[in-house]
């Protein structure tokens, strides 16, 4: 692979977790690895709003199949 192809791929991760608060999942120093890559070409997205499922889930709503 040519070192300017790794740089190409793109990758999406999403949580509920601040990046700092990943130690409270995983041992301290993987987690800190991990930030650490992560973050070094990161474009990072914070959204802010309720959550649709949640709120789908509390209101009696539920799972809907698809196709219903």
């Amino acid at each position: 692979m040519d070192s300017r192809e790794k740089w190409r791929r793109s990758v999406a991760l999403s949580s509920d977790l601040y990046p700092s608060a990943l130690d409270q999942i995983m041992e301290k120093n993987l987690s800190t690895a991990l930030v650490d890559r992560l973050m070094h070409h990161a474009h990072v997205v914070v959204t802010e709003g309720g959550s649709v499922g949640l709120q789908d889930a509390t209101s009696g709503k539920g799972v809907v199949p698809l196709g219903s």
